[in-house]
């Protein structure tokens, strides 16, 4: 599939849910909040419901259940949402498509997606845009797995060989390609037509030579013997502002106390999540991977730590964001003339608090 089509595809998802939400649509399939109101109208703004005491409960996608993500969950664990008076309704939307298409169609209030997704949307000039306000992940935080065992992996072991890899026109996917051309290194063919998560069974069941994984996925098949460990994507090709937090800019702006104590209570969990001991690490996340063991939840967190996948000060920087940008155009998802000057177009960045506050 050509890069284009995968970004014109993603916009068609976008487009199919508002036009499900507008006719009031079950709310099934491209959105990932079977919580949220059938009859949500792409028109309108989500508003936050209150709860009890004055608590306000927030719609919340994230792209895929994963420990690169750990600093949100431990806000969740450790009650930082909870002190801002913030109920997160978490649902995991297996794309940022479907979590941009979520925003839009007003099934979501905030999303855990690629910043690319609010990019596409500015470009298409519609009705609704979106905003960044927070930045996660630095890094990518994909880990490259091999079927045999390797003494010193190198890039160009890749040649003539398949990999398993992630949806076109995904952050995992443009990095691992970006790789490839920097590495300099051809004949490899990348699956990207399976599902994220069947993605494992069908290594495990013999298929590819390679597979890239998130965490804790990626620690669990090498512990399993299924897999040995190649590269981390994340330290090989370097910074990249993998995901960040979205909403509308309608929301952003009916709403900025919810924002902003969202930015917060994250803030913290990160901040936790540098100091704290590696037994209170895995008690906080564990609820949140049911089934993983324990020493796999810890081990994955650190890989991460390793090669400092987690955004201290929450900022997107314009040098982060050139980057970003670069990485489109040569992966073909956003033509050069299409190229966003102004960071502030598609981010509003004053809700992120300095390291240490």
């Amino acid at each position: 599939m050509g890069k284009t089509k995968a970004v014109a595809l993603m916009l068609l998802s976008i487009a199919l849910v508002l036009a499900a939400a507008a006719c009031g649509g079950s709310g099934k399939g491209d959105s990932p909040s079977p919580s949220a109101s059938p009859s949500a109208s792409a028109e309108s703004s989500p508003s936050p419901s209150a709860g009890s005491a004055g608590t306000v409960t927030v719609k919340f996608s994230e792209v895929i259940r994963s420990i690169f993500y750990a600093p949100h969950y431990i806000a969740i664990s450790k009650g930082f949402f909870e002190e801002q008076g913030l109920k997160i309704d978490m649902n995991t939307a297996q794309g940022s498509d479907k979590g941009a298409a979520a925003l839009i169609a007003g099934t979501a209030d905030i999303s855990l997606v690629g910043p690319e997704t609010a990019i596409y949307i500015h470009n298409q000039k519609g009705a609704k845009t979106l905003k960044i306000f927070a930045q996660l992940t630095v890094t990518d935080g994909s880990f490259l797995l091999s079927r045999n065992k390797l003494d010193a992996f190198k890039w160009s072991d890749l040649e003539g060989k398949t990999v398993i890899g992630w949806r076109p026109g995904s952050s995992p996917q443009m990095v691992m390609n970006s790789m490839l051309q920097k590495e300099k290194v051809q004949g490899v063919n990348v699956v990207t037509n399976i599902a994220s998560t069947a993605m494992t069974g069908a290594f495990a069941s013999g298929q590819g030579d390679f597979i890239q994984l998130f965490e804790p996925v990626a620690s669990t098949l090498v512990k399993e013997g299924k897999a040995y460990y190649a590269a981390s994507l994340g330290e090989s090709f370097g910074p990249f502002p993998e995901t960040s937090y979205v909403a509308t800019s309608d929301y952003i702006a009916k709403h900025p106390d919810v924002v902003a104590k969202f930015a917060k209570a994250v803030h913290e969990g990160a901040a936790w999540l540098e100091t704290a001991s590696e037994a209170d690490i895995v008690a906080a996340l564990k609820p949140f991977f049911d089934g993983t063991p324990e020493d796999m939840i810890a081990q994955s967190v650190a890989n991460y730590k390793k090669q400092g996948t987690w955004s201290a000060d929450q900022v997107l920087t314009p040098e982060q964001f050139e980057t970003l940008q670069n990485v489109l155009i040569e992966n073909g998802t956003l033509k050069a003339e299409e190229k966003i000057a102004k960071l502030e177009d598609v981010a509003d960045l004053t809700f992120v608090l300095p390291k240490g506050n």
